[in-house]
């Protein structure tokens, strides 16, 4: 099973690099959220089932950028929550993703910038490492990365990868 568990992870991952094609910026994107994730949920002891269909979904959680910028003109994150869900579902249709996890990850790529349906640990691992790696690529000030960390970063591995990363000088 964990052989199985893991070629589905390396197929999201064929698949999201597939997609973007030469958009190095966006699959290294994807790249260091599904790793901090994969980080974040290992070290909180995560369910091995639990952490493979989160880290499928850290890696394809952007997956609805090129679509709405192509129909909205705009990356923006309401946008890539409405396109997303369909481009998932359709790149891991040939995978063996049962449909309940199927579920769930083109729910987290539905959603991951509506803070306020985060519902379990796995959408907030998400959320946690997707802002490990936006509040870089950003530039985020250190007011701003302050009030990311007191209103979305629960788990205690989230925490202090912020913390250690971007907070302690």
């Amino acid at each position: 099973m964990t052989e199985q568990k893991s070629l589905l992870v390396t197929q999201a991952l064929d698949k999201m690099v597939q997609y973007f094609g030469a958009d190095i910026r966006r699959i290294n994107h994807a790249l260091k959220v599904y790793s901090f994730a994969g980080y974040i949920a290992r070290a909180e002891n995560l369910p091995a089932e639990l952490i493979t269909f989160l880290e499928v979904a850290a890696v394809l959680h952007d997956i609805g950028i090129v679509e709405a910028e192509k129909k909205y003109n705009s990356s923006a994150g309401k946008y890539q929550e409405m396109e997303g869900p369909a481009i998932a579902k359709m790149l891991m249709s040939d995978t063996e993703v049962d449909p309940v996890n199927l579920d769930r990850i083109c729910f987290l790529v539905g959603n991951h910038h509506s803070y306020d349906k985060i519902d379990e640990i796995d959408f907030r691992i998400l959320v946690e490492a997707d802002f490990l790696v936006n509040i870089k690529e950003n530039k985020l000030e250190r007011e701003m990365i302050e009030s990311v960390k007191e209103k979305y970063f629960r788990t205690q591995t989230g925490i202090e990868i912020l913390e250690s990363m971007y907070l302690n000088d």
